[in-house]
C-alpha cells in the first residue's frame, strides 16, 4: 500500500465567503472553508480525473472579522442548449442585460439584484490534503505526489484558486516540510452541521451523477477544524433511489 503523502497549503486574500446554506438569500460566511471549498483550491492547482483529494484538516491563522458588502447579481444565466443554437447559427445570440427592460426580456424577473453579503475580510488559512488514487490507479501514487509539488512550489495553477466565490481571489504557497509554522489563531466555535460537499466525491466526474449534498458536525477547537474522511460514518449523505 503506497504511503499517504500529505500537502499543506498556506492560502490568503482580501475577502472570502464560504455561504451558509441556511441564508437562502443574503450571503453570510462560515468563518472557515468548507471541505468542498478547500478542495477546490487543491484541485485549481493540480487535478486529473484519475484521483481525488481529500481535506484532512484546516486552520485559521487569521482573526475572524467580517465586512458587510452589497453586490448586484445577475438573476438568469445562459443555458447550454442556447449556447449550443448560437454556435449552430440557428438563433440569434441573446446578451443578459444587467438591468432587464421587461419590454426586451419579457420577463420582469430577469436582469441584476441587489444582495447583501457578510463576508470575511483578510482571511489566512493553512489546509491539509492528500490525494486519494481511484481504482486501478494507486501504483501512481507517488507520481501525482511529486507533479502536485512541483506546481505548487513554483505557483502554477490551471485557474486562480478563490475563496467560495470567483471574485474572491486567493493566493498560495506549498508549506514544505521543516518549515516552522506558526501555531493557528485561538478561536473555537460550533459550528453544527456545516456543508461537506456538493458532488459524490465518487462520482466527481460523472457527469450524469446527481447533485450530492453531505453534511458533517463541525467544531473548530483552537483554530483547527479536523475534516473526516468521505467515507466516514461522520459525514451525512443521502440515500438515494437505487441504494
Amino acid at each position: 500500500m503506497a504511503t499517504v503523502q500529505r500537502h499543506t497549503l498556506e492560502v490568503w486574500g482580501d475577502f472570502a465567503c464560504f455561504t451558509r446554506p441556511e441564508m437562502k438569500v443574503e450571503r453570510y460566511s462560515y468563518p472557515c472553508p468548507t471541505p468542498s471549498a478547500a478542495r477546490g483550491i487543491f484541485e485549481a492547482i493540480y487535478f486529473k480525473p484519475q484521483f481525488r483529494w481529500q481535506v484532512d484538516r484546516v486552520e485559521t491563522l487569521s482573526k475572524i472579522a467580517y465586512i458587510g458588502l452589497k453586490r448586484n447579481e445577475n438573476k438568469e444565466k445562459i443555458s447550454q442548449t442556447a449556447v449550443a443554437e448560437w454556435m449552430g447559427g440557428s438563433k440569434e445570440p441573446q446578451p443578459i442585460l444587467a438591468d432587464g427592460d421587461p419590454e426586451i426580456t419579457g420577463s420582469l424577473e430577469k436582469g441584476r439584484t441587489q444582495r447583501q453579503t457578510m463576508a470575511l475580510r483578510n482571511p489566512r488559512y493553512r489546509i491539509t490534503a492528500h490525494i486519494v488514487p481511484r481504482p486501478g490507479y494507486e501504483s501512481q501514487q507517488a507520481a501525482y505526489d511529486a507533479q502536485f509539488v512541483r506546481r505548487a512550489s513554483q505557483g502554477k495553477c490551471f485557474y486562480q484558486p478563490a475563496f467560495g466565490c470567483r471574485e474572491f481571489v486567493a493566493f498560495f504557497r506549498l508549506l514544505e516540510d521543516g518549515v516552522q509554522m506558526p501555531p493557528p489563531y485561538d478561536y473555537s466555535e460550533d459550528l453544527g452541521w456545516m456543508v461537506y460537499d456538493v458532488f459524490d466525491l465518487n462520482r466527481v466526474n460523472d457527469q450524469f451523477a446527481p447533485p450530492f449534498i453531505s453534511l458533517f458536525r463541525a467544531k473548530i477547537e483552537h483554530g483547527v477544524l479536523e475534516v473526516p474522511p468521505f467515507d466516514s460514518p461522520q459525514v451525512r449523505k443521502p440515500v438515494l433511489a437505487n441504494d
